[in-house]
């Protein structure tokens, strides 16, 4: 799909069809307003009738006989002055499902009044949703017609900074494409999303955009002391892989972001198995990883001036005739031994040796994201994703970001019960504390390896994939976090588009 910018008058446009906001509970205004008087009072009418309300990814569907557009989508944004910026990529994914399943190709969506003051922003929200937007789950299916045939969208700028709109839709791009690889990466079944496959991908990655990439096989990170990682993988024919993603955008400091995500392609449980009622799903094990390479594909691509490092231990979590068995005692990279409780408890024990890693590269602040427990979806549903730390102006400086990009985080406790309920009594920890707060136990089970780093975990077992459609995503795979770390990266950067504090967007 192409973005581009135009400047053409809404009520004047050559498209498909035209895509125009409204606010519901009041009156009809900038793009609105005129394409209204050219059809007429339709809009009005369709409002005055009840039928729609102007809510949220409310749609209304008009033709436009003898215009230049040959229809009107109408797509209420909610209330006026409850609108934040990130529901203009709603707003746009929003058109561009509902107009992509009706065979349009062509679509020109006007930016309301209020997104005209950033125009940076807007312009980047509204690309990044329609590309995302387009995504659907039928990657395997022939049927063309469940196909979404959108192909060119323009965003109409009105007067709004020509630059500031063009620098908006290209950062916009590189991001929706980015949220679009992560889930791509996510929906593949595993037995196409191999560890190695996933290595592939974001080796393929690394080139696109100018990173530095290693993959190191079993006896490199058998060489780096990576016992907790390939403990895991020891029942799987799959060979392991850890993928590390560098991107140097500033080479005089020594600051480094290191981004860790979770990698198993696929979690049967191990000897701990899992129950069979939607094992399927468990092929989206590795969402983490996938959003750690698909942010570290944008990062390279935006060149923000900031270094950061991105790792992804990949392997199977399998029951064979060498795996790993509850009982067992492994020891990671840093000397702590690990007494293996439940095999499903495995996402940590990965996650123990990236940390570690992180730290011998020189990592100055961590975020590890991995769809971990199940009791972060008992917790917070599927709403938001839990979110732990040691380091409290680190994790609100995040969360003021990630707020603002529309993914959803809630800070939870890291009480030091927790690290007891962690001991183990023949070895240094064990890799479950039982069903109690299992989110946090996890959490400070990986607190054991960050050292005195300032850290956050994301728990996105909630979020990274969903069971029902909106109206501007496809069920499946959401590209959660992509948003929230490329967003942060940004403002760790000095160049943020989007701003917490409703600051103006630089350019």
């Amino acid at each position: 799909m192409q973005v581009r910018i135009a400047h053409d008058a809404p009520a004047t446009v050559r498209t498909g069809a035209l895509v125009v906001p409204v606010f519901s509970g009041a009156e009809l205004s900038g793009p609105a307003k005129a394409v209204d008087a050219a059809l007429n009072g339709a809009i009005a009418d369709v409002l005055s009738s009840g039928e729609m309300k102007g809510k949220l990814a409310e749609v209304a569907y008009v033709h436009a006989k003898d215009q230049p557009f040959h229809r009107v989508l109408v797509v209420g944004l909610g209330e006026a002055d409850k609108f934040e910026p990130y529901m203009l990529a709603r707003y746009a994914g929003t058109a561009v499902r509902y107009l992509g399943r009706r065979k349009i190709t062509e679509i020109a969506i006007a930016l309301p009044e209020q997104a005209k003051s950033d125009a940076t922003l807007a312009a980047s929200f509204v690309a990044e949703g329609a590309i995302s937007g387009s995504f659907d789950t039928t990657i395997y299916q022939d049927d063309a017609d469940k196909r979404n045939t959108v192909e060119t969208v323009t965003i109409l700028g009105g007067d709004a900074d020509a630059k500031a709109l063009e620098a908006g839709c290209t950062r916009g791009t590189i991001l929706g494409e980015a949220v679009n690889f992560a889930r791509r990466l996510a929906v593949t079944p595993a037995n196409d999303m191999t560890p190695t496959i996933l290595a592939d991908e974001a080796t393929k990655a690394a080139k696109e955009s100018g990173l530095e990439i290693e993959v190191f096989d079993e006896a490199r990170a058998r060489n780096e002391g990576m016992g907790s990682f390939l403990s895991v993988a020891q029942g799987s024919a799959q060979p392991p892989k850890f993928i590390v993603m560098r991107y140097t955008g500033d080479p005089g400091s020594k600051e480094l972001l290191a981004l860790v995500g979770k990698g198993i392609t696929f979690d049967t449980g191990g000897i701990s198995l899992k129950p069979p009622e939607r094992m399927e799903e468990m092929k989206y094990d590795m969402s983490g990883g996938a959003g750690v390479i698909a942010a570290m594909r944008a990062i390279g691509k935006l060149k923000p001036k900031i270094n950061v490092v991105g790792l992804v231990p990949a392997t199977e979590n399998m029951p064979g005739g060498k795996a790993t068995k509850p009982g067992d005692i492994v020891k990671a990279m840093n000397g702590k031994t690990i007494e293996v409780i439940n095999t499903d408890a495995e996402g940590r024990l990965i996650l123990a040796d990236a940390l570690c890693y992180a730290n011998k590269l020189g990592a100055t602040k961590m975020i590890d994201c991995a769809t971990l427990t199940g009791a972060a979806v008992i917790a917070l549903g599927h709403a938001a994703s839990a979110t732990v730390t040691n380091d409290e102006n680190f994790v609100q400086q995040f969360l003021n970001v990630a707020k603002s990009t529309g993914e959803r985080y809630w800070q939870m406790p890291l009480y030091d019960d927790y690290t007891t309920a962690m001991k183990s009594d023949i070895a240094d920890l064990k890799n479950t504390g039982g069903r109690a707060a299992g989110t946090l136990t996890a959490s400070a089970f990986l607190k054991s390896f960050v050292a005195e780093t300032p850290w956050i975990h994301l728990d996105i077992a909630g979020t990274a994939y969903l069971d029902n459609d909106f109206a501007w995503q496809a069920k499946g795979p959401t590209g959660t976090p992509v948003r929230a770390l490329v967003s942060y990266v940004e403002t760790l950067a000095g160049s943020p588009v989007v701003h917490a504090n409703g600051a103006k967007a630089a350019v």
